[in-house]
């Protein structure tokens, strides 16, 4: 393990998540009414956001954002890890910091004065474990330039970029610094396609930072397929394969291939008992493999540590893990390299 005080460091959004659980002829009405498209991400205005939170049922409300998540599920593990993320000065937003670092994870970005309020994802799952995601950012796409922590990013080994956050020019000069920062320092960025419709709407720069930025790839299926502009998952690793040092791509039930130096790992998912929610999966799959990277595991068993948190999210309601990873890692018997 490397003499850094973090393992990892991320930038993504900060917001507050409220899940409920809905028949499927919910979200057909709001597809009629607003579009809302099964299984994406949308990204909505205040209005809306107030609008769908009185028609949603009751449900729960937690602190989250995807890199967030993942650094919840790395705190998890028994890693330390850091967040910069922008929340308002409001309850919702205290609600956040506080949760976050209750986690064990640093924060300590500055919140944003009497602007817009903290954000908020509503997730509707559906009985099929579907999520559909209807964002409000909020605070969160403010994060700019100056909140990204020079000394905060020399002191992590990756630094984690989280794709949901690229909606904004200024969080994309956030990413430009933050990479500057971390290579400058001897540190390797970790990137998140995050969703596929993030990547249709920001193609064009997402390559430009993949291609002279990253070293780290995390995507499904979906997402790697949009960025290459591929249909075949063989077309698109080929072609990921000549930008990035390592790529993890994850496919639902069927695990996850990671790709690095030329050879292919396949990792096989972890059977549950009944699948409830797939909210978080990507998330904790990050977080598995971002532990067992900074820990000096192989490969392999990295991706052996993703598929057993997304295992864990998938099995109750949530995006973050209810169980601690770390005492469920210690039963596959794995060891650092």
């Amino acid at each position: 393990m490397s003499d850094t005080k973090y393992g990892v460091v991320a930038l993504g959004n900060a917001l507050v998540d409220v899940l409920s659980q809905v028949p499927d002829s919910f979200i057909e009405e709001q597809n009629r009414q607003h579009g809302m498209e099964k299984s994406a991400m949308t990204l909505i205005d205040e209005n809306r956001a107030v609008d769908l939170y009185t028609q949603m049922p009751e449900g729960t409300e937690t602190s989250g954002g995807s890199a967030a998540n993942t650094m919840a599920g790395y705190a998890s593990f028994g890693g330390k890890g850091a967040f910069i993320g922008k929340v308002a000065d409001d309850i919702l937003g205290k609600v956040f910091a506080d949760n976050i670092k209750s986690l064990g994870v640093h924060y300590e970005t500055h919140p944003l004065g009497n602007a817009a309020p903290t954000g908020r994802c509503m997730i509707l799952v559906t009985p099929d474990a579907q999520r559909t995601m209807n964002t409000f950012l909020g605070a969160s796409v403010e994060l700019c330039p100056t909140d990204v922590d020079k000394d905060l990013i020399a002191e992590a080994q990756i630094v984690y970029l989280e794709g949901y956050l690229f909606d904004r020019e200024e969080a994309k000069k956030a990413f430009i610094v933050a990479a500057g920062y971390a290579h400058e320092a001897g540190r390797k960025i970790a990137l998140t396609l995050s969703d596929s419709f993030c990547v249709d709407r920001h193609r064009a720069d997402f390559l430009k930072l993949v291609e002279n930025h990253v070293d780290i790839l995390f995507a499904n299926e979906d997402e790697i397929n949009s960025l290459f502009m591929q249909e075949d998952l063989n077309d698109a690793i080929s072609a990921i394969s000549e930008h990035v040092e390592t790529a993890i791509i994850t496919r639902s039930e069927k695990g996850a291939i990671i790709i690095s130096n030329n050879t292919a790992y396949t990792i096989a998912a972890l059977p549950v008992e009944k699948v409830i929610d797939t909210t978080g999966a990507g998330d904790q799959f990050a977080a598995g493999f971002l532990y067992g990277y900074t820990h000096g595991y192989s490969l392999e068993d990295c991706g052996k540590l993703g598929a057993l948190a997304a295992s864990e999210v998938i099995s109750h309601i949530g995006p973050r893990p209810l169980v601690s990873l770390a005492q469920l890692a210690d039963k596959l018997n794995l060891k650092a390299a």
